[in-house]
């Protein structure tokens, strides 16, 4: 039985997803659905448009290259985020007599499901939160046991080498390399103990705790890594807490992650509070690419740190053009 034409248009303008074919030039050749919720114009407005005439200039260069990705062959599966709506989204390639004619795409609304991801949030920042804990503890045992102990001992090996330095001088000059030994172990549970502890920026303060960062960080990164901060900022101390917190994770993700060889922290004040900026020059991502990009464990950690002290996180990045992780107070220039 022949299945009538108007049958397959009803149920794609019908269907609570929207979908959409774009051809070789960038044009949306046919789109079914509602469109306003995920692209910002509704199907009459996008109809023989390309992204770069209709939308709004950072969406139009993210939509242009991920439409120029799939006509390299790609599938991309991302999960984007429009204002309080939140969308599945699959760009496909469209092939006929295996060439790629057009792209195709399907997005799902998945607004109900925050409540799911609130609670994946929260079962994160708790186990942070036990970690801080445990942290916390080997900071204490570090600095008031095995510290404590290691500069005792140190005070006894300087008495005894004193007493024999006219007696046994040979004695006296192996104590003092034993000394130095113990001065070098010394530091080093220091140091450790410092890293360690969640409260360091409580205890050193934004800026200091950020320098002591990127000095850990350059043992290990052959770039350059630079931290720019207002020297007349003042923060409260949970969201100088959450700063650094979400600067040490965008930092661990550049280094990791982003191939750079630049990452630039810049921290100032406005009218509004505190403004945060990670910016590196690597390759990039596109920030709603679920399988290219993960969203691991350090994304979730950064959101929910931006979340807990009232502060705006967005990450913008581009395909080979670095990106920018900048968490905000509400309204800050």
């Amino acid at each position: 039985m022949d299945k009538p034409a108007w049958l397959a248009e009803a149920f794609l303008d019908q269907s609570p997803a929207c979908q959409w074919i774009v051809n070789p030039k960038g044009e949306f050749y046919a789109i079914f659905g509602d469109s306003s919720g995920l692209f910002g114009k509704p199907a009459k407005d996008l109809q023989g448009r390309t992204a770069l005439s209709t939308l709004y200039r950072e969406l139009a260069e993210i939509w242009t290259g991920r439409f120029d990705r799939v006509f390299k062959g790609e599938t991309l599966t991302l999960r984007d985020r429009r204002g309080n709506s939140s969308w599945y989204v699959t760009v496909f390639p469209i092939r006929y007599r295996s060439r790629i004619r057009f792209a195709g795409g399907i997005g799902h609304e998945i607004t109900p499901w925050n409540t799911a991801e609130q609670e994946l949030r929260q079962t994160v920042f708790s186990a942070l939160k036990g970690q801080e804990a445990e942290r916390r503890a080997a900071s204490k045992f570090l600095h008031d046991l095995v510290g404590q102990n290691l500069t005792a001992l140190g005070l006894q090996l300087d008495l005894v080498r004193m007493d024999l330095k006219t007696t046994l001088p040979e004695a006296s000059d192996r104590l003092a390399e034993i000394q130095k030994v113990l001065e070098t172990m010394m530091e080093q549970v220091r140091e450790y103990s410092y890293e360690l502890n969640p409260s360091i920026v409580e205890r050193a303060g934004l800026h200091p705790a950020l320098d002591r960062l990127l000095s850990r960080v350059r043992t290990r990164f052959r770039g350059t890594v630079k931290v720019h901060a207002d020297p007349l900022l003042k923060v409260d101390s949970k969201v100088a807490t959450a700063l650094y917190h979400i600067a040490q994770e965008a930092l661990e993700n550049a280094v990791l992650h982003a191939s750079c060889s630049a990452i630039e922290i810049a921290i100032k004040s406005t009218h509004n509070g505190p403004v945060l900026q990670v910016r590196d020059n690597g390759r990039g991502f596109d920030p709603g690419d679920i399988l290219g990009s993960s969203r691991g464990l350090g994304l979730l950690s950064m959101e929910q740190y931006a979340a807990q002290a009232g502060l705006e996180l967005s990450i913008s990045s581009t395909r080979n053009a670095g990106t920018v992780v900048r968490a905000a107070a509400p309204g800050a220039a």
